[in-house]
């Protein structure tokens, strides 16, 4: 039930969190008698592409988000992500859009970007050659907050697309495949489930 920020080269941790102490947020919606008995395991971790913002997928059901300072991290966003255990988060390179799946069967898609921009750079990274696409997310991200924000409560997330898989999820990643964004995910079957992700 914890989170640890490294330094390899002496072998010692940095920065430690406790998932279970870290109940800041709000809980959404009434627990699930499974929730009650599952506590704060992290089941996975994903960096973006900046480098210093990163997710934790958890069994309560909570996605949180971290950001590095440093030699210490802070918590910069925390949501209900799943009815059951997240098992699985997955930044999708050079952006804030972040995949979860969950032991629920269902995959997600999120715009984290809102809660950890007010303090951090793009995730994008500083090439003449990427001057065209960052353009086209900022836009592409000005249209999604705005289509989020209609009908939501303040303060809470909503996903941005839902898949219901069927299956608990045991690995998901972005990835295009013939110059589009998909959705590998692989479950306790021995099939791999791609899903496209068009307007992303």
């Amino acid at each position: 039930m914890q989170v640890i920020l490294w330094n390899l080269q002496k072998a010692r941790a940095l920065w430690i969190t406790h998932l279970q102490e870290d109940e800041t947020e709000e809980t959404e919606g009434p627990q699930s008698p499974c929730q009650l008995l599952n506590p704060a395991l992290a089941h996975s971790i994903s960096v973006a592409s900046c480098g210093n913002i990163f997710s934790c997928g958890a069994e309560d059901g909570k996605v949180r988000i971290f950001r590095v300072m440093g030699v210490k991290c802070e918590k910069a966003l925390g949501f209900k992500g799943h009815t059951l255990g997240v098992s699985q988060v997955c930044f999708l390179p050079e952006s804030y859009l972040l995949l979860t799946g969950g032991n629920d069967g269902k995959i997600m898609l999120w715009d984290v970007s809102g809660g950890v921009e007010k303090k951090q750079k793009s995730p994008m990274k500083q090439t003449h050659r990427k001057k065209t696409k960052r353009a086209a997310y900022a836009k592409q991200g000005g249209n999604s907050s705005s289509a989020s924000s209609v009908g939501e409560e303040p303060g809470k997330m909503s996903p941005k697309m839902s898949i219901e898989h069927g299956d608990k999820v045991n690995w998901l990643m972005g990835t295009k495949i013939k110059g589009q964004q998909n959705i590998l995910v692989a479950d306790q079957t021995n099939c791999i489930s791609v899903y496209p992700l068009n307007e992303f």
